[in-house]
């Protein structure tokens, strides 16, 4: 895990002892702002003056985890379809107009929302604001236009999916790690719920779900609060306020023992994914033992595998380890800290020739082990919150990114200054806490390991259809 996701102050770097960049001290920045329109609509303002453009965008809470079976995917086709038509703007010509004010666009969709984005001259917002709120509030377009669209996504899915058997592993690790919980699907969908998906499932997913009150706009850049509230509620206010759908919960019930899989594929080498079910954080202002130990455990990550030269790297690559043999090519560790559903903290290793994945999975496990035993001294946590803070005050550097994390605080439900306190939160975290958690939550009975197993019969088949298979030009995706 090579960065975390996390941003902070300058005043956390000075903390630690850093430089403060020079802008992190200029009074062209100021605070970010949120209120929320009366039609429920949420609003977050960052103003800041180094550059003349300004980052736009619209979040919805919704992603892969509210579809159901049958309709996977529907969240991301949904997002394709933002792009195809109002009453006032024929499909396609979004991104045309956007291009004509001198900017660019996209959209992504992943597991906890959906979201827009536009980055523009600032004299332009309010043109790129009515584009966004006529879209988000009038969406529609022929079925036929689904058709050429949905083609467009199963593609996506065979060109980063289908094709991939690295890929295609990870998709199955999901399955095999959630039983019941929507995280267990992908985002981009199975590819028989997309053939099946309809016009009328898009439609009905949109209606349900594009309302003002789950919605939020985050505007960072060379803007003037009180003029973007002015815009904001004459523009996104005056869309009409619709009631969100509860939200039915639908926990994952508890694992009761470890879970195995093998997948054969075309592949030169195996890899082995271990995941370990555990706590994530859902408000960095919430002071119990379950967001104390997501913490530390994604610290505990970090100084596994948070740089160059980190534990699991000086051990399994490099070989420093017990007996001092090379077990792995490369290796991961990663925890996820923050999201609307469950976590879990991966470990990933590509096993060495010679060396098999039982091997390497247990040479993953044994620097857990040994963190559990000996603990982690005070300058090696140290070090890895000092990067942490340092790229991400340089990170805060574009305004793409400050209205990334700040619509991403939203989606959490934190506050603008969320990610100032989880920072803060972050640095107080103790060696003993992360000794604590390695002891704590690094047994079998969570754990889900998937084997990726080279497969030479399946090899030799992939080999002859690409012989035997004209090239064609690849489908431009947009994202």
């Amino acid at each position: 895990m090579k960065r975390l996701f996390l941003s902070c102050c300058a005043a956390l770097a000075l903390c630690l002892g850093l430089a403060v960049p020079a802008w992190a001290q200029s009074p062209t920045t100021s605070a970010a702002q949120s209120f929320t329109l009366a039609n429920g609509m949420t609003v977050i303002v960052k103003p800041d003056r180094r550059a003349p453009t300004v980052a736009h965008m619209l979040w919805v809470r919704v992603g892969s985890i509210d579809e159901v079976d049958g309709t996977s995917g529907v969240a991301h086709v949904l997002e394709h379809m933002l792009f195809k038509g109002t009453p006032t703007v024929p499909p396609g010509e979004f991104s045309r107009r956007v291009a004509a004010l001198g900017g660019r666009d996209n959209a992504f969709t992943s597991r906890d929302a959906t979201a827009y984005h536009q980055q523009v001259p600032a004299d332009q917002l309010e043109a790129v604001m009515r584009l966004e709120a006529d879209r988000f509030a009038n969406n529609q377009w022929p079925d036929d236009e689904f058709r050429r669209e949905l083609a467009v996504v199963k593609e996506e899915r065979r060109q980063r999916t289908d094709d991939s058997p690295r890929a295609l592993f990870f998709e199955q690790f999901n399955a095999q790690s959630w039983t019941t919980h929507p995280y267990r699907r992908p985002i981009v969908g199975w590819m028989s719920d997309l053939q099946a998906m309809t016009p009328e499932d898009v439609r009905a997913f949109y209606r349900q779900w594009y309302s003002p009150a789950n919605a939020a706009v985050v505007i960072a850049g060379d803007v003037d609060v009180t003029q973007v509230r002015t815009l904001a509620e004459r523009i996104y206010g005056a869309i009409p306020a619709r009631a969100v759908p509860p939200r039915k919960p639908r926990d994952e019930p508890p694992q009761q023992g470890p879970r195995r899989f093998e997948y054969r594929a075309a592949v030169d080498q195996a890899m082995v994914v271990l995941g370990y079910k555990v706590p994530h954080l859902t408000d960095p202002a919430q002071q119990d033992e379950a967001s104390t130990d997501a913490l530390a455990l994604t610290l505990l990550a970090a100084v596994l595998d948070g740089y160059d030269g980190a534990r699991l790297g000086r051990a399994l690559v490099q070989g420093s380890g017990v007996g001092g043999k090379r077990i792995a090519d490369s290796v991961s560790a990663s925890h996820g800290l923050v999201g609307r559903g469950p976590q879990q903290f991966t470990l990933l290793a590509v096993p060495a020739p010679g060396v098999t994945p039982e091997m390497a999975a247990a040479a993953l496990k044994a620097e857990v082990q040994r963190v559990a035993r000996e603990g982690v001294s005070a300058a090696e946590l140290q070090r890895v919150k000092t990067q942490w803070t340092a790229s991400e005050v340089y990170k805060l550097d574009s305004v793409f990114n400050q209205a990334r994390e700040l619509g991403q605080q939203w989606l959490l439900g934190w506050g603008v200054d969320g990610q100032s306190r989880l920072m803060a939160r972050l640095r107080a975290v103790t060696p003993a806490q992360v000794q604590a958690v390695a002891q704590r939550y690094f047994s079998d009975e969570q754990l889900t390991t998937g084997v990726l197993l080279p497969d030479a019969v399946k090899r030799a088949a992939a080999q002859s259809a690409r012989a035997q298979t004209p090239a064609t030009p690849a489908v431009p995706l947009r994202h």
